[in-house]
């Protein structure tokens, strides 16, 4: 059976045919939740509250776009949310300055391959950390971009934004990112 026979049986009530899609989309959920929560705990909350609304709204997923982009959407909502609930508050300019992320004469030299830096787990960690800092509205943008490889066209009906405003927050996103990496080399190389 095709994915598209699978959906239109769940949007009849078939509860084998929901069972296949949460069978079929459960990794994908989890590991783009967990790479947004960080947090296991809230990745599997995350993916529980999906998958709940997957079951809810089927009818109305109208066959646009594929699935997983609408799940994509959903997962970014539910993220969202929980990120509004904590609200952790770093110290940090605005991720809307962009004068204070780019500063040609601070920016690191970055001829060393990627290859090469994700062999290294304590840039993994530092990376990761300055990924956590930035904004969920911000975070969700770079790693839909980024780190899952969706085109911008992708992440703007994921997010429910235009294409200037994607590329605006990813800009400001690696901005960011950029800067709280030469933060960490230049302390490092003292």
């Amino acid at each position: 059976m095709t994915e598209i026979e699978i959906i239109e049986k769940a949007k009849e009530g078939d509860k084998k045919a929901l069972a296949e899609l949460v069978k079929l989309y459960e990794q994908t959920v989890y590991n783009f939740s967990y790479k947004i929560c960080r947090n296991r705990e809230k990745a599997e909350h995350t993916m529980q509250e999906t998958f709940m609304s997957m079951v809810k709204h089927i009818k109305q997923f109208s066959g646009d776009s594929k699935l997983s982009t609408w799940l994509y959407r959903v997962v970014s909502n539910h993220c969202l949310m929980l990120a509004r609930q904590v609200q952790h508050r770093y110290e940090f300019a605005s991720i809307d300055d962009d004068d204070a992320y780019i500063n040609e004469k601070e920016v690191s030299d970055w001829s060393v391959t990627p290859d090469k830096v994700t062999e290294n787990n304590e840039l993994k960690k530092i990376l990761d950390d300055a990924i956590q800092k930035l904004p969920a509205d911000y975070r969700i943008v770079f790693m839909l971009r980024d780190v899952e490889g969706l085109s911008t066209e992708e992440t703007g009906k994921i997010v429910e934004l235009s294409i200037p405003a994607v590329k605006s927050r990813l800009h400001r996103a690696r901005a960011f990112l950029r800067s709280e990496l030469n933060k960490v080399f230049a302390n490092e190389s003292r």
